[in-house]
């Protein structure tokens, strides 16, 4: 492998070039047995490089030459990646462009995507973790829109691009689409062509094609939605006015009907206060009107004084000795430990 400065070792703060002898011997010359994720992009591998002193397990994105996501997309991303360092972002160690090929490595990050374990898992996250896994989201997402010169818009925030790494931590992924973004946050750019995932685009993005981070900040909206219901962001299995995970919700909390938003795996666990606040905040972020959202510095701030109330809750609750009926049900028929199963260990990114 060639890091482009003489040094050979991976290292975590280095964009590394791989040779393509060099990938075909971490995942078993690209062995069907170590795929781990697949998409409209290609396949990931999981993958291993052995040094004399040590193993560094990573995900291995090779592009399919027949995908839509092409040379553009893979520059981009090994461009935003090489320069992003945050705990909340999946980390780029590398990539190959050997012989044609367009390969990117990864981090391995241990327990998938969110996608999976809210519809997927048969373990259900707690309305704790729920919450935790939506800071540390918007915590990446944050530092993407102001934690960089010009700030970094991703285009496609969904809860398959976020994946859970060993400490149940969340963790931005695929930056395919990403733009840097205008200096100024109330400034946008016209993109001549729409991208993203059905569900969670921006309708005046795509009316208008003007993108600015409020971009994000709705489809961050949708996956909060997402983390409360349990319900996918859109579902053709659902009568008409709930097909849209969006329109049901924003419905619900105009009716102030917030009771029958919550995932049924989590009902009773919620401290009535946190749940009307959290709805608030994700129908705030998917406000038709883009000046009305509130920012990714914003959504952090408030779902972190909700989880600081939530714990409060808890905690009061557990020291007086009532936990309540519901609360005595899901402890007992709920397992609290998380098996580490094959489910948990895809990689998916842009399908």
């Amino acid at each position: 492998m060639d890091s482009g400065t003489g040094d050979s070792s991976i290292s975590a703060h280095q964009c590394v070039r791989f040779s393509l002898a060099d990938i075909q011997s971490a995942t078993n010359n690209f062995d069907d047995v170590l795929i781990i994720g697949h998409g409209g992009f290609g396949k990931v591998y999981k993958g291993c490089f052995h040094t004399d002193e040590t193993s560094l397990v990573v995900a291995v994105k090779r592009l399919d030459p027949m995908s839509n996501h092409g040379a553009r997309e893979f520059r981009a991303e090994i461009e935003m990646l090489s320069k992003l360092r945050h705990r909340h972002l999946v980390s780029l160690i590398g990539f190959c462009d050997d012989n044609k090929e367009m390969i990117l490595v990864y981090e391995y990050i241990p327990l998938g995507t969110l996608y999976e374990h809210l519809h997927l898992a048969y373990t259900p996250l707690s309305w704790v973790e729920r919450v935790k896994i939506a800071i540390g989201a918007a915590r990446g997402l944050d530092y993407l829109h102001t934690g960089t010169l010009h700030g970094v818009i991703h285009r496609d925030v969904k809860s398959s691009n976020i994946l859970i790494d060993e400490n149940w931590a969340a963790r931005i992924s695929d930056f395919g689409l990403s733009k840097i973004g205008p200096t100024n946050q109330s400034i946008s750019y016209v993109d001549a062509s729409v991208k993203g995932t059905f569900g969670y685009l921006d309708p005046e993005y795509f009316y208008t094609r003007r993108i600015t981070r409020k971009t994000d900040v709705y489809a961050f909206g949708v996956v909060l939605f997402e983390l409360l219901s349990g319900r996918l962001a859109v579902d053709e299995r659902n009568a008409d006015d709930q097909y849209s995970l969006v329109r049901w919700a924003q419905k619900s909390v105009k009716e102030r009907k917030l009771g029958q938003m919550v995932d049924s795996n989590i009902k009773g666990t919620i401290f009535p206060k946190c749940l009307k606040r959290f709805a608030e905040i994700a129908a705030r972020c998917v406000h038709s009107d883009p000046e009305e959202r509130p920012t990714m510095t914003e959504v952090v701030a408030s779902l972190q004084a909700l989880l600081e109330l939530q714990e409060k809750s808890n905690r009061s609750t557990e020291s007086s000795g009532i936990t309540g009926f519901t609360w005595k049900i899901n402890n007992y028929f709920v397992p609290t430990t998380k098996p580490n199963s094959g489910m948990y260990t895809h990689f998916s990114l842009v399908t």
